[in-house]
This record gives structure tokens, sequence and C-alpha cells, in this order.
């Protein structure tokens, strides 16, 4: 394993690349403190997935604690690494992948759509990263950070124009991250996935013909799964990437090559 007797904070670790982070990362020995937001309208779906994510790293034999609570907010920022610290004693290991992209047109955008999608997946990355770098920095052991990007940090979309910006600055939090905590020995990364089947994408995934256009775009021919990116998350927060920091590694299986 790994991360033996590591601590770790997921964001968004309740399903898709978020639940399969949580649960690899408890794989490669772990404990984890994980993140989840629940909707009115959706609170049954996400209480459910908690669970099962729950059960899943217990399976394991490691331990899972869950918080409910706005990545937006700063307070939920803070909540998440006083849990940490109260249950495990510490934090060494942050993945920052809380995330949304709701589809929409840029000319009729709504303002609520805009700030709720750069509040989520900007804003929030930067309150979890700088309050876990202070928890890491006050331990003196140094640590891992690793944030989930996007291919669409570097390519465009007509529908995401809210959402590819957010994914960017994800990519340029973590490389002025690496500079700024670097003499604290915590090392900070991205990660930007590509085509993963996660319920974000579930149209293009479930939809044969456009299924079927992706995987002749992407050189290995198939749709990623959450695991894929999870597995190099845990990579990037474990010692075999002691010497990395303040990179981004494409997890798209050469489909942005294939775009060039």
């Amino acid at each position: 394993m790994l991360l033996t007797g590591k601590r770790a904070i997921v964001t968004g670790g309740s399903r898709g690349i978020g639940r399969a982070i949580s649960v690899e990362l408890a794989r490669q020995g772990c404990d984890v403190v994980i993140n989840y937001h629940s909707r009115a309208d959706e609170a049954q779906t996400r209480d459910t997935a908690i669970s099962e994510t729950i059960a899943e790293i217990t399976a394991l034999g490691r331990r899972a604690i869950p918080l409910e609570g706005d990545i937006a907010l700063k307070r939920t920022a803070l909540e998440l690494v006083e849990l940490a610290r109260a249950e495990l004693g510490g934090v060494d290991i942050l993945a920052s992948n809380a995330g949304i992209c709701p589809f929409h047109s840029f000319l009729d955008m709504p303002a609520e759509a805009l700030e709720t999608t750069i509040g989520v997946n900007l804003t929030g990355a930067f309150y979890i990263c700088q309050a876990a770098a202070n928890a890491m920095k006050d331990q003196g052991t140094g640590g891992a950070i690793v944030a989930t990007s996007s291919i669409s940090a570097l390519v465009g979309g007509a529908m995401q124009t809210h959402y590819t910006p957010t994914k960017a600055g994800v990519h340029s939090l973590m490389q002025s991250a690496a500079i700024a905590l670097g003499p604290y020995g915590i090392r900070c990364n991205s990660v930007m996935p590509g085509a993963i089947a996660t319920d974000i994408n579930r149209d293009d995934w479930s939809d044969p013909q456009k299924r079927a256009y992706l995987d002749g775009r992407i050189p290995l021919g198939r749709f990623g799964q959450p695991e894929d990116v999870a597995k190099v998350v845990a990579f990037l927060a474990s010692d075999m990437a002691g010497y990395v920091t303040g990179a981004a590694l494409l997890v798209d299986g050469g489909l942005y090559v294939n775009l060039q």
C-alpha cells in the first residue's frame, strides 16, 4: 500500500470521481474525511451515495468520516480540517475534487449559474487548499494536495463557458500553491480528467452514437472510468511522486493530443 497510515480529506467524495478517490485512498492505507453536499431535490440520492461509500471504505478496514457541507463556503473548509484533526489526528493528503458543470449556453447564462460554478469549483478549491495547507504547515511534516482540474482547462466548450475558466483556475492555483508551499514540504499537483463516465457527462457516454464518436477520438479507444483518475491521485499523493509538484497530469486516454 502506498499510503499506509496517512490521513486524507476528499471533497465531493461521495459519487463519481470523488467516490473513486475516497475508496482508492482507503485501499492504499488512508483514513478519509469525506465532504459531500446535498440539495433538497437530491438529498436521498446523496445520502445513499455517502452511505455506500462509507461502507466500501469500512470493508477495506479503514475509517471513513463524512461531513455534509457546501464547499463554496470557507466555514466548510475549516470544519473539514478540524474534523480531520479531531478524529484522525491531522491531515496529510487533500484531494480537492468537488465540482459542478451545469451545462448552459453562453449568451443567456444566468448570473446564478456562473456564480455557483465559480463558487464550488474555484473558490471552494481555494478555501479547502488554504485550510489544509495551514494544518500541514502546523504539523511540520509536509503533505500532498491534489486538485481535480479537467481537460476542459485546455480546450473550449460552447456549453461550458462558465466551467472551463474554473478548471483552468484550479490548474493555475496548484501551480502557484506549489511555489508558496514548497518550503513547507507540501506538494501541489492537479489531475486533468478527459472523457470519464460520470453523472456530469452521462448524455455523452450513454448515447451510442456519441459514445462511438468519442471512443473513436480517444487513442486508447474507450471512455475512462473514475477509478482511472483515482489511481493517479493516489500516486501523486504518495512518496512515489515525492519530487513532483506544480504538475498537471492529463488522465484522458490520449484524447487531448488527438484534438490538436
